[in-house]
This record gives structure tokens, sequence and C-alpha cells, in this order.
């Protein structure tokens, strides 16, 4: 049959397998989706009815056949990255050879690497010498080059981990279950912003030693999630709750003559049965929840890795003792985040070094690291390479007997000398202002964590000052985006924080101190951001004149809270009413049509000064009503508080209209009742005190949604232009600073110039009265320098002459001063005395200086008279006749 399907079975040195011209000749790019259907029905309908049946010899070859043909897809070739090569003369020669002492360590590691492999044939090799950038073998404990760069931000761990790990990508080993044969230096993991967890540890180790930290690089092995810097599964450090310090109760101590407390007559059976029932359902509770976490637990659990123990890795040990440190902690380069030193994280180690030494962890970690001891002192824990480093090393028992029964002679015995390490052949560690402000590679990094991301963004990268970006998810795939929280600096508005909160709809807005306004946060919702929505302001009261604290705002109601005011003011509630429509542009409308208010409502703190019967607790103007109603602070002795209730005249909104009063406007309810009633005058004057005070609580009102308008109206123009704030100092931001300091060198130079064209020519005024200036001869040079040293004597005895008339001027006027103060000096007054001693201090002071001029000048002129005399047999013009 033309369309049976054939096959020939390869021979034995065929390695291609043969498929009919039927099948080759239809792709699977031409085949339709109905195509692929009609086949799946055929095969449901040839299993259907092949099921339970026996295959004939025909069918069974034809199965056995078929059988031999076998398809292989070809597997896609991964390129591997290329090695990065450097340029040895790019390097100092440090890089690329090596000192005596550097020889003998290398032969000392050598040494100690062959006894380690010999003893511990099936342990991991150590990492002792790798090559550097040159490929020249270096130690790596030179490899570590304490450095402290001239930033604050990284004199302390956190801001040094938290800029290695921002600063720099992050390479993986390759293979993952073997050492690097390559270890850069922290100087070139700087300049190229990448390297492995080993030169990661390295550059951070170096910043916290000369930090004066007494921090290690630790190999060793680490989980997939640590050695991939897979946070995915780790809760974002933003959103990490703080642990709340419990503060202690302090006990009162009892006093001997206290008056003691009533008895409790409470049972103490059920307040028993009662902390039982409560135990219980806390129990409960804690059992569900712990349930619960065990099951999302085991859903969000990582696949099993089947290089589980046996990745490398890499990462900063920091020990007790220095900066204050209370307890040894790890360190993640990749995360720049601390471990306890039994995280679960980590899973053994197998060395630590810093600059000093080399140590070997000779404890069992088939646990883990939560039971190795870090006494790098411990001999019987820790291998050292180089004996007589500075950490105290245990005696043997033996010893410490023997040392007892030492002669003195053995005493005086010399020290054994210790090969000491040579210095880092490292170049020193430098950084400069615009990277460190950089921060992270081109400026920005994005980190992903569980159900959150987080953004990263060099200060001034961004227009609006953006820093970072947070977005916290609902589901593990972030598609479910639930809140955004965005943090920035610098902004001339002072805005440091945005957060979006995208199910509820809310804004809120924090604020730092010096803002217009002074708003410290701002909460509105986003789809109605006008004035007269629902909104909340938070101020800085203490910058605030009126001491405003918090604004509420709805569409129909307006509360301010107060704080440390002079008028006791603490509260304020506003109710309003819906406008009345009115015709006209949107804008005119609002202005002039505001909204009606219905009820204002004031409440006081306690004012000492006052009696609580007169001290007003509580006042509300009832604007439809036209009544005012009061309460008082209630006295110490009394429960209820007094009250009054004042009725508004029907002319009280008439400028200068006399007010009609009538006892029925008034009603009072006084809790003392042997206290004396408010006269009628007394009740009229309140009356006209409450309308003022009315009318400034509706002044108030109206002050603070102008307030409202013009925060808004600030909000928005200052979003549009997000101008940032550039510091004086920051010559290479600040634009103005910049072109005023370029203007300033210019005028500099100008002024330079300047002086250089119109220097003076000592010669000029004598050349312009010859003839011919040009042609001068031996006559009239020696004529010339006559002239002009005698017009140099002249001016210079004119000046003393100068000087001397102005003396004798001052002498003069003293003289005749002191006649005048002997003729009159009885009938003078003491501010006439006073005046004449003041002119006499003046007048001798001017006189003293006249003499230090006159003697100063005296001795100058014979040199000033010498050097022009120099200068003129100098002159190009003079000396040839000279």
């Amino acid at each position: 049959m033309e369309n049976e399907v054939q096959a020939e079975v390869p021979g034995e040195g065929e390695s291609n397998k043969t498929v009919p011209d039927v099948v080759s000749s239809s792709p699977i790019d031409g085949v339709k989706e109905d195509t692929f259907e009609k086949d799946d029905e055929d095969e449901n309908e040839v299993k259907s009815h092949g099921e339970g049946e026996d295959f004939t010899e025909d069918a069974e070859a034809l199965k056995q056949e078929l059988e031999t043909i076998v398809v292989v897809p070809p597997e896609p070739e991964v390129p591997k990255q290329p090695v990065e090569v450097f340029d040895p003369a790019e390097f100092p020669s440090s890089y690329k050879d090596n000192l005596p002492k550097e020889l003998m360590v290398l032969q000392y590691a050598d040494n100690f690497r062959r006894q380690y492999v010999h003893l511990y044939r099936d342990r991991k090799p150590l990492l002792l010498n790798p090559v550097n950038e040159c490929g020249i073998e270096k130690f790596v404990c030179t490899t570590i080059r304490p450095s402290q760069l001239p930033f604050k931000e990284l004199y302390n761990w956190e801001g040094a981990a938290e800029f290695v790990a921002d600063y720099l990508n992050f390479e993986t080993l390759e293979p993952a279950f073997e050492l690097p044969t390559r270890l850069l230096s922290p100087a070139t993991v700087l300049k190229r912003q990448k390297g492995n967890c080993f030169e990661f540890s390295t550059l951070l180790c170096s910043l916290l030693i000369g930090a004066g930290y007494d921090a290690y690089v630790v190999n060793g092995y680490a989980t997939r999630e640590t050695c991939l810097a897979d946070e995915s599964r780790e809760i974002c450090p933003l959103l990490r709750k703080k642990e709340e310090q419990k503060e202690e109760k302090k006990q009162k101590v009892t006093k001997k003559y206290t008056v003691k407390p009533p008895k409790d007559l409470k049972s103490k059976f059920e307040q028993k049965m009662d902390a039982r029932r409560l135990a219980e359902q806390k129990a409960e509770e804690d059992k569900r929840r712990a349930e619960e976490e065990q099951k999302l637990a085991e859903l969000e659990k990582p696949p099993p890795d089947p290089l589980h123990g046996l990745r490398i890795h890499a990462w900063v040990l920091v020990l007790s003792g220095k900066r204050e440190v209370p307890e040894s902690f790890f360190i993640e380069p990749f995360t720049g985040l601390s471990h306890s030193t039994g995280s679960e994280s980590y899973l053994g180690i197998e060395s630590v070094w810093n600059h000093n030494n080399y140590w070997v962890c000779m404890q069992d970690c088939s646990d883990g690291v939560a039971k190795l001891s870090y006494d790098l002192g411990d001999c019987t824990m820790w291998e050292f390479m180089f004996p007589g480093v500075d950490k105290n090393q245990l005696l043997i028992p033996e010893a410490e007997d023997d040392l007892d029964n030492l002669d003195d002679d053995e005493d005086k015995e010399e020290e054994e000398v210790h090969l000491d390490l040579p210095p880092s052949w490292v170049d020193p560690l430098k950084l400069s202002q615009k990277d460190f402000e950089m921060r992270c590679p081109q400026g920005k990094k994005t980190k992903l964590y569980k159900r959150a991301k987080l953004e990263k963004f060099a200060h001034y990268l961004l227009d609006d000052g953006l820093i970072s970006r947070l977005s916290v998810f609902d589901d593990q795939e972030l598609t479910d985006l639930q809140v955004v929280k965005e943090y920035y600096e610098h902004r001339s508005d002072k805005l440091n924080m945005r957060v979006h909160n995208h199910r509820t709809g809310w804004i809120t807005e924090h604020f730092h101190p010096g803002r217009s306004k002074n708003v410290k946060e701002h909460c509105y919702r986003a789809s109605a951001p006008a004035p007269e929505n629902d909104r909340t302001m938070h101020f800085y009261d203490e910058a605030r004149v009126d001491g405003l604290l918090k604004r509420i705002e709805t569409p129909l109601s307006m509360t301010e809270h107060y704080k440390n005011r002079d008028d006791f003011l603490f509260y304020k509630h506003v109710d309003f009413g819906k406008r009345t429509k009115k015709f006209g542009p949107q804008d005119e409308v609002v202005t002039s049509n505001p909204r009606p208010i219905v009820k204002m409502i004031q409440r006081f703190e306690r004012n000492p000064k006052k009696p609580a019967n007169a001290d007003i607790s509580e006042l509300i103007f009832l604007m439809n009503e036209d009544k005012i109603q009061l309460t008082y602070h209630t006295v110490n002795a009394h429960i209820a508080s007094s009250t009054r209730e004042f009725i508004k005249p029907q002319n009280w909104d008439e400028k200068g209209a006399m007010l009609a009063w009538s006892p029925d406007m008034h009603a009072t309810f006084q809790v003392d009742p042997n206290a004396d009633l408010s006269k009628q005058v007394e009740l009229y004057e309140n009356l006209l005190q409450l309308l003022k005070m009315e009318e400034s609580c509706r002044e108030g009102v109206r002050e603070s949604e102008e307030e409202v308008k013009e925060i808004i109206n600030d909000r928005q123009k200052e979003e549009q232009a997000s101008e940032l704030d550039i510091s004086v100092y920051d010559t290479e931001r600040n634009e103005k600073a910049k072109k005023h300091r370029r203007e300033l060198e210019r005028q500099q130079m100008e002024e330079k110039m300047r002086k250089q064209e119109m220097e003076i020519d000592y010669l000029a005024p004598f050349l312009a009265q010859m003839e011919d200036p040009e042609k001068i001869g031996r006559a009239d040079a020696c004529k010339l320098k006559e002239d002009c040293l005698a017009d140099l004597k002249q001016r210079l005895i004119d000046k003393a002459n100068l000087i001397q008339f102005r003396f004798e001027k001052e002498t003069q006027e003293l003289q005749k001063k002191q006649a005048w103060y002997q003729q009159n000096q009885v009938s003078m007054s003491k501010d006439d005395e006073e005046e004449y001693l003041n002119y006499c201090s003046e007048a001798m002071f001017r006189i003293h200086i006249l003499e230090l001029r006159l003697n100063r000048h005296k001795e100058m002129a014979p040199h000033k008279y010498m050097a022009l005399e120099q200068k003129l047999r100098t002159d190009p013009r003079l000396a040839e006749y000279l």
C-alpha cells in the first residue's frame, strides 16, 4: 500500500534512524488545530477498540519495529561566559610580583595544605593561595586590605554591609561545589562593581576591619537560596516588625503609714477559672496559628536541592568584643543582613581568616553551625596556621602544671620568633563622592522578596528625588498589588515618604519639618484629591502659632485638634450643610458660595486660674437654631456640670444695632444651689462676648478652609515642578554655585589682565616732554634719571610735610580744647566733662597715629629712593647709557 508506513532498522554502524517520507512531508508548522483534534479522536478510538484485545503477529512485529524509531531532541548548548582578562600594565608591581616574604608565606601555606590533605583526605581542599588579576598566586590573608573610606555611613557595620550589597552585582560560583581559582583584589572589585561571594566578603571584611570590628571571612557551605541570593521566600527588611522592648514596671515601695487599699472582694476561684479559660483560648489560637503557618511553610517550601550541603559559599563573621559588639553574628554579603551564629542558612564551615591569620574549623558540622564554638584561641576547635597571633591560645593542663616547677633561668629564655604576615599587596581602596552616591550599578537595583518588591535608586538620579520604592503584593506571583511605599530625599517640599494603599484608595504623604504650613502628614483619597473631601492632616504643632495638631475633613464636617494654646482650646468641630445651587463658572461658585455652617463646637481644657463654674468646658454654636450652649467644667465635689443656653436676638447680625434682651432668652442650670445668680447686665455682657467668639470661630473656620485649599494647590504645583534641594557644598550639582564660581574666576582673570595692561610706567611723564622719545641718547638718559629721582624726592618730602602739617593741626586743636577746659572746669557738668575726656582720647589717638606714620615714612623714604634708582639702572631703555 502506498500509505503504509515503512521503517528500516539501522545497522550496527548506522547511527541515524530513517523516518518515512509520509511523516516528513507534513511539518508541524503547517498542521492546523483541527488536524490535532482529529488525531486525538482517532487515538482515543483506537485505544477504546484495542483495550482487552491481543495483538496479532503482524501487529506485534509492527509494534517492535516502531519502537526502534527513537527521536532525541538536541540539547541547547549554553555558552560559557568568557573569563575576564585584565591588562597587567594597569596594575602596580605588587600585583605582578611576590616579595621574598610573600614567597615564604606561600611556601608555608603549601606545606600547611599538604599536611591538611594528608591528615584529612575526606575533606574539601582549603582556599589558600588563589591567583589574582595578573595570574600571580597571593595568600588570601594578604588580599584583605583594612581601609576606612571618608564616608560616615560606612563607619557602622549596617551601613558598610548595605553599601557592599547595593554597590556590587553578585556572580555565582561555577561550578557551585568547587572553590574559585581566582580571587580579585577589593580595589578591582570596587572598580568593576561585581564579584562572587568570596570577593564580596573580602571587600566587606576590609571595610569592617578598617572601622574597628573583629571581622573574618568565612569559607563554608550554605543553602541554595543563600548562594543564589534568592530572597523570594524572605520577608522584606522594611516590613519586619521591630522587637518591642518591654519596659519593666517599677514596683511601688509601700511606706509604713500609707493607707491600705480596700480589700478585693472578687472571687479568687472565678479569677482562676477566667485565667484558665483565657489561657486555653490563647493556647488554641496559638495552635491554630502554628498549624496555619506550618501549612503555609509546607506550601512555600522550596523544591529539594540535589547539591544540598555541597554548595560553597563565603560570608563574614563578626566576633564580639570590639566596637561594643555584645554578641557574635554573621553578615550575608549578598543581602547586607545580619544572621545569628545558629542560622539555618549556613550548613558548615571549613575555614576562616582575616588579615592576620588563617584558621581551619576542626568541629563537627553535621548539625549545621548552631553548635560551633567561635573561640579561635581554642586549639582543639580551630587549627591556626601562624602561631603568635593576637588570639589567646588555651594551654594544655599538663603544661600548666609543669610551668610552676620551672626554674627562674627558664623564665628568662628568649621568646620564639614566628613568621608574621607581610602587608597587603592590594592598592588602597578609593571611592569618589559621585560613585558613593550612586550606591548601585547604574544607579538602580531591584530586589524581590516574599510578596514584595524593593527598588532602590541613587540620590539625585530621578528628578522627583525618589530613592526607593517598596511594592507589597497579596500573592506570591507579585500580580495583586496591595500597597506601594515610596521614599524620597532632597525634596524642596520636604516630602519624605508616600504610601499608596491600592485596596482602600488612600494616599498618605509624610513630610520633614520646615515645610510651609508645617504639614507633617497628609492622608487623602486618590480618587478625590480636591478640597472638601475626606482627608486627614497632621501638623508640627510646635512650629505653628495656633498650635494646630490635627485636622480631619469630610464633605460635611471638619474637626481640628490643638495643643498648648493660651486660650486652652484643644478641640473644634464644625458641621456644614449642603450648598444652595447657583449658576456660573465652577471656581466662582465655590469662592462666592461657601459651605453653610450648621453647628460649631469648641472644647477647652481646665484653666486653673478660673473657678470651675466660670470656666467653659464646651461651647456649642447652633447656627440654624440661633442658640449658644455652654457647659462648664465640673467641680471636684460634684458629678454634673453647670450649663447655660442663650437665644440670639433677631437683629444679632446687624452691625451697630442695639440688641434686644429679655430674661426669656437665657436658661441656666447651676449645680450648686447656694451659688449667686448672675445679674441681667452680666448675662447681657456675656451674650455680647459669646457673639464675638462665634464670629471669631466662624472666621477661623473659613481660614481653615482656605488653608486646606492653599496646601492642596501647593502640592499640585510641587508635584509638577518636583524641585530638589542641592547643598551649597555640592559643587558638581549646584548649578548656581558653579555659575557663581565661574563668574568670579572670569572677573579675577579680567582684573589680572587689566592690571598687566595698565601697569604704571614711571618714565612716561618725562618721555612725553621729549621731542623724540624713541631716540634716547646718553645725555637724555642721565637727564631722565635725574628728573625721575628728583620728582620722587620732592613727592616724598611733600608727603612728610603734609603729615607734619596734620600733626601740628591736631596738636593745636587739642591745646585749644585743653585751655577751654581749664577756664570752664568749675561750671562743667558731668556729661560735658565726659565729652571732653572722650575728645582728648580720640585726639591723642589721631596724634599718635600721625606720629607713627611720619616715622615710618622717614624710615621707608630712602629705601624707595634706592629702589627707584635701581629700577632706572636696570630699565632696558636706560641701562645702555647708565
